[in-house]
């Protein structure tokens, strides 16, 4: 059985683990999930933080980066006591650096290497390569190429055009590949990594669901004993998942707080706290409606509107907590993407838009933090709470902002334009609903825009406004594809809208990706 700890950073030791070295790659966040699909705890880490290696760690992954082993200022990890010492798997970038590093050649392609390739040669004993065949097809990444193997390093593995497609260095448990195993274009990808994780590593498979909800709970009766928490609720997958994770360890001891801030769907606040209280939670309803609007009257910069929600927010929240007697923790739902981002090899990554949560809290009353989810992905957090027999209704619900509607609707906000976006927004989420497409989308939503345009209803001329519509599919919302919905399933929202809310006359569909655009409009 797998066992956590929480450190004073925040971070959680297990007694069994892969660490991945992280040099700035778009893969890297992948090799984890593809990891842990094998049910396998991983950690992602910068190259240049020391992770401590102890007896926990069954082996390291080095990932790719955007840089080359040939720059300047390259990234270099410190493998002290781990290379020759424990499993080692080096992928593009990490492979060129154990060449490299160590007395090989890397120098620029004469032809850049992306896209699709085959390994046309495969060493069939090699434990990396057990039953991948040979021509099975790899994708490529990569403008420098390995053209000289220190000694003591064989090649595994070839395509027609590179020669060193892979590699192992004799006497060691340490190998490397050109190519990235964890994306769909490589076929025996998962094959591979299966193959370093679980027959060279060794590792158990014991990082699931229920494990990780017997451990985590006993971890957190053993944390907070019998001290009060509370927790700020949104009515989403990642703080439903921390309350009932929470509930199990302190029972009555937990108090979250639901705040409605005026912009939340269609009937969302009766039907959310219906759905908590059904759950046995200790759930407090605040209608700050007309506090939050009141506030928003007049702004339409984006960033000033999710300032403004987040600063009431936070003050709303205070004033329910110190209601709270004796309170000693502050909960979040943060997930390892968050934590991820915050230790970045660049640093804290550029701020696209500031999120919503609880800010400064912790310092303004004293508390200390707790994050139940922090080790897990999006859709691990919908896996434990299925173990945790969360309503369906909840584990499924799309993704919602903080700020809600306020974001939503582009420009100034207005009652007038909350209730006719409330309007639009449930035609459109019960549309999906009936026609089987909600649980086919990862997150959709109507964009109330600041335009009017010319239209006809009737044989009168009418001059109203335009809304889009958004609907993406995703894995954990970082990248996203807009959803191929059926024409006429699209038509019949349309009309519908266009026809039971009054003031609306355009409706149009939002085919973006992300990148390069986001999935939200603010």
């Amino acid at each position: 059985m797998i066992k956590f700890f929480y450190q004073v950073d925040n971070f959680i030791e297990v007694q069994e683990k892969i660490i991945i070295f992280d040099f700035g790659s778009q893969y890297t966040q992948l090799i984890a999930r593809r990891i842990r699909e094998l049910n396998v705890y991983c950690e992602i880490q910068p190259f240049n933080r020391n992770p401590g290696i102890d007896d926990s760690v069954k082996g390291v992954i080095l990932s790719g980066s955007p840089s080359s082993v040939r720059d300047k200022n390259a990234p270099e990890p410190n493998l002290s006591g781990i290379k020759g010492e424990r499993p080692l798997l080096g992928v593009c970038y990490g492979a060129q650096y154990l060449v490299h590093h160590y007395g090989g050649e890397v120098l620029p392609s004469e032809t850049r290497e992306y896209g699709r390739a085959n390994l046309k040669f495969v060493k069939h004993n090699s434990d990396l390569f057990s039953g991948v065949t040979p021509n099975t097809q790899v994708w490529m990444s990569h403008g420098d190429t390995i053209t000289r193997l220190p000694r003591d390093y064989e090649v595994i593995g070839s395509t027609g055009d590179v020669k060193v497609g892979a590699f192992k260095i004799r006497n060691e448990a340490s190998y490397g590949i050109q190519f990235h195993p964890e994306v769909y274009h490589t076929t025996d990808g998962k094959k591979i990594l299966k193959n370093f994780v679980l027959n060279i590593c060794g590792c158990r498979q014991d990082w699931t669901p229920a494990s990780y909800v017997e451990t985590t709970v006993a971890n957190l009766k053993k944390k907070l004993g019998r001290d009060k928490v509370i927790l700020g609720l949104s009515g989403g997958v990642d703080s439903s998942v921390a309350a009932i994770l929470l509930n199990r360890a302190i029972g009555d001891k937990l108090t979250c707080v639901f705040v409605d801030n005026g912009m939340l769907r269609k009937n969302e606040f009766n039907q959310v706290l219906g759905l908590y209280k059904n759950m046995g939670l200790n759930v407090l309803g605040i209608d700050a409606s007309d506090r939050f609007i009141g506030k928003l009257s007049g702004i339409y910069e984006p960033e000033q509107k999710r300032k403004i929600i987040g600063k009431i927010f936070i003050e709303v929240f205070e004033e329910e907590a110190v209601k709270v007697k004796d309170v000693k923790w502050l909960a979040q739902g943060t997930i390892y993407p968050d934590v991820i981002e915050s230790i970045s090899v660049n640093g804290p990554s550029a701020t696209i838009k500031s999120h919503h949560n609880v800010g400064g809290l912790p310092e303004i009353m004293n508390l200390k933090v707790v994050e139940p989810l922090m080790l897990l992905f999006k859709d691990e957090v919908r896996r434990v709470g299925k173990a945790l027999n969360i309503s369906q209704v909840i584990l499924k619900r799309h993704p919602f902002p903080g700020p809600g509607l306020a974001i939503r609707i582009l420009g100034v906000i207005t009652r007038e334009k909350i209730k006719m976006l409330q309007g639009a927004d449930d035609i459109y989420i019960q549309a999906l609903k009936k026609e089987n497409l909600y649980d086919e989308v990862w997150q959709a939503a109507v964009i109330l825009l600041p335009v009017q345009s010319v239209g006809v209803m009737g044989d009168e001329r009418t001059y109203e406004n335009t809304v889009v519509l958004r609907a993406v599919t995703s894995t954990d919302g970082m990248t996203a594809d807009w959803a191929h919905l059926p024409y006429d399933f699209l038509s019949r929202v349309s009309n519908t809208i266009i026809n039971k809310i009054k003031g609306i006359n355009r409706v149009v569909y939002d085919v973006s990706s992300k990148p390069p655009a986001t999935i939200e409009w603010e």
